[in-house]
């Protein structure tokens, strides 16, 4: 955590680590990781909406928590910018990092790949392989997707890359 700023050493510490070394194909270990997983994603959603920080929402998208959606949102000059968020759980899990993608913006920059999988393996996937099997979904989302999107959004919107949807909308009844 050396060079992290004082917020994000926070942030993190108050995430609840994991203990169960357990990927979709270890039956009731899985399970068990589930459930973690589910205790550290409420802790960490619970933290963002005390500190008035709420910036997205999933859910596993099947009964096995193999497949995940949601929405994730940022705010740049006073508007909130809205993207649907899926990905699957490896089968290697938690060994390998889930992909997060945000398909809406498939091509739109070079920090992403693949159906709008954005790209984290320059920072995050060494500190994932790191903290294996401590790292979790909310760490993912914490260390991945919330810099990923601070970085990023604001460049895709000055560059007109993404539009406001009340601009799209005004565009539109021209």
């Amino acid at each position: 955590m050396e060079g992290w700023d004082p917020n994000t050493k926070s942030t993190l510490t108050q995430i609840p680590l994991l203990t169960t070394k357990a990927g979709p194909r270890d039956g009731a270990a899985w399970t068990q990781r589930l459930k973690e997983e589910y205790k550290a994603l409420i802790a960490y959603t619970q933290m963002n909406k005390s500190n008035d920080n709420d910036w997205f929402r999933i859910s596993a998208a099947n009964p096995e928590g193999t497949r995940w959606t949601g929405k994730c949102w940022y705010v740049h000059n006073l508007l909130k910018y809205e993207f649907d968020l899926q990905f699957d759980i490896p089968v290697t899990y938690p060994a390998t990092a889930p992909e997060l993608e945000l398909p809406e913006l498939d091509g739109k920059t070079q920090k992403m790949y693949r159906g709008g999988k954005i790209c984290l393996t320059v920072h995050f996937k060494p500190l994932w392989a790191k903290n294996c099997p401590r790292f979790g979904i909310a760490h993912a989302l914490c260390l991945g997707l919330a810099p990923w999107l601070a970085a990023e959004i604001p460049i895709l919107v000055d560059s007109g890359m993404i539009k406001h949807k009340d601009d799209a909308a005004t565009s539109n009844e021209s």
